[in-house]
């Protein structure tokens, strides 16, 4: 039951999001807004509703697969691209450093001091 009610709780986050950008024409995808105004909603409180974090661990191995529309989307628009290719792929690369950079920092900065001590004694001989 926890599940479920992650799950609506977080399409709950994302219908909101999407009434927000519908009504303020905000130039952001419904879904981001929606994880926004979620992130805002746990700052606030304080504390991760556990349905939520039930929802979000059974999301996280199919990542892949939830970004995989947006990649599919990019071949209807492909005769746009053209000419752009080294903007686009600068932009790819500078973006995939910072978001695996972005990644790197939160996990050193909220890992527990526990594990990542766990984690460097694992890794030496």
């Amino acid at each position: 039951m926890k599940l479920l009610r992650g799950f609506l709780w977080l399409l709950g986050f994302q219908l909101l999001g999407h009434v927000v950008v519908e009504l303020l024409s905000l130039p952001v995808s419904h879904a981001m807004a929606g994880l926004l105004l979620l992130l805002a909603w746990l700052l606030v409180k304080r504390r991760l509703n556990e349905s939520v974090a039930t929802a979000s661990q059974a999301l996280i191995p199919l990542l892949a697969m939830l970004i995989m529309p947006g990649v599919v989307g990019v071949f209807f628009v492909i005769d746009e691209f053209a000419g752009h290719w080294m903007a686009i792929m600068v932009a790819l690369g500078v973006g995939t450093f910072l978001s695996v950079l972005t990644t790197l920092w939160l996990m050193r900065r909220f890992m527990p001091e526990e594990a990542a001590n766990a984690d460097a004694r694992r890794r030496e001989p």
